[in-house]
């Protein structure tokens, strides 16, 4: 089927840019929110981001506070990160897995983090793709893919209940 081809070709490739392919000017709202649909694999026109979204996740503390009204390479690079995360993730978890992560390590670091594991995950799923399928067999591959990722969801929450339930006091938030 040539739309699973597509799939697995954009699952094998398409990635956000690395850490100097951003933009290193300041930009707008307007201009953030315009921008982070590319970062990101999408097949429908729902909203990857609103000025709502990035206002809450700069409440949560997700997302440092812009300076003035304009967002900098290190917003983007959290928002491509968030937007991505909470397909699977609460916001709380999320602040969880950033509050852990930040320890020590420059925004530019934890980006590419982000990013090693973005490639690892989104190749693989794309390696389990099999050549060859046919409409019959769509059904199965559904099957082992939701299954894995419930599989997966179940391990990550666990995983995040222990990181929050070490986390020093002055680094929980809610």
């Amino acid at each position: 089927m040539e739309e699973l081809q597509e799939l697995k070709r954009r699952l094998r490739e398409e990635r956000p840019v690395d850490w100097p392919e951003m933009p290193d000017i300041a930009l707008y709202m307007d201009q953030v929110i315009s921008y982070l649909p590319r970062q990101h694999i999408h097949f429908d026109e729902g909203d990857v981001l609103t000025s709502a979204m990035v206002n809450n996740y700069i409440k949560e503390g997700l997302l440092p506070r812009a300076d003035g009204k304009r967002y900098s390479r290190t917003h983007l690079a959290y928002l491509t990160a968030i937007s991505a995360l909470k397909q699977v993730l609460s916001v709380r978890d999320i602040g969880t897995l950033v509050r852990a992560g930040e320890e020590g390590k420059a925004p530019e670091e934890l980006y590419a983090v982000f990013r090693q594991e973005l490639d690892r995950a989104l190749s693989a799923t794309g390696d389990q793709i099999p050549e060859g399928l046919s409409q019959e067999d769509l059904p199965r591959l559904a099957l082992s893919l939701a299954v894995r990722s419930y599989a997966d969801r179940l391990a990550c929450q666990r995983i995040i209940s222990l990181i929050h339930a070490h986390l020093p006091d002055q680094k929980r938030k809610k």
